[in-house]
């Protein structure tokens, strides 16, 4: 499908927060029909699949208010204005489970909700784990690393218990590696 031409015929602010802002655009699809969209303006994010040297995923144990529970999730996090997804990832790494990586192999990348969302997120596997020296752990964030067997994560992913959709998509783009 060739992408269709799209009349922007409005395109408005209407909240601007630290990490994203939404926009409501008024458009004019090619069947002449006028819509109201909003978008959800992101600047874009990693996540990380760590492995350590004992064949574990690394995860965080994360409060997201949003859906009010608690998810096992890869360590991921949002881009700093021109911040390359690499350094992005390091950062985080760092900050959510307090470790470094020798290897970084990029995994590819993925739109989390294209329906309202423009962020995109790129996947990378990490390994070669070991302790930041003298680094403490993100203070702003409600979250636990934990690692689990490879074997363990597999059947939790088959089973439905990792809800969270970022961690999905880079597990299994990180199949053909591990």
């Amino acid at each position: 499908m060739d992408t269709p031409h799209v009349e922007v015929l409005r395109r408005q602010v209407r909240l601007i927060t630290r990490i994203f802002q939404l926009r409501e655009d008024q458009v004019r699809t090619p069947d002449g029909r006028v819509h109201t969209w909003y978008i959800l303006e992101h600047p874009g994010a990693v996540v990380i699949v760590p492995i350590d040297a004992q064949g574990r995923a690394w995860f965080v144990r994360q409060y997201r208010h949003a859906v009010g529970q608690v998810l096992l999730e890869f360590p991921a996090g949002t881009l700093e204005p021109n911040e390359p997804p690499l350094t992005c990832a390091q950062r985080e790494l760092a900050e959510e489970i307090g470790m470094q990586a020798d290897e970084w192999i990029p995994l590819g990348s993925f739109y989390v909700a294209p329906g309202y969302s423009s962020e995109r997120m790129v996947a990378y596997l990490a390994r070669g784990l070991r302790p930041v020296q003298g680094h403490a752990l993100d203070e702003d964030e409600i979250l636990q690393p934990e690692a689990h067997p490879i074997e363990q994560v597999d059947a939790w992913m088959r089973e439905g218990r990792i809800q969270d959709g970022k961690s999905l998509a880079a597990w299994l783009l990180a199949q053909r590696y591990l």
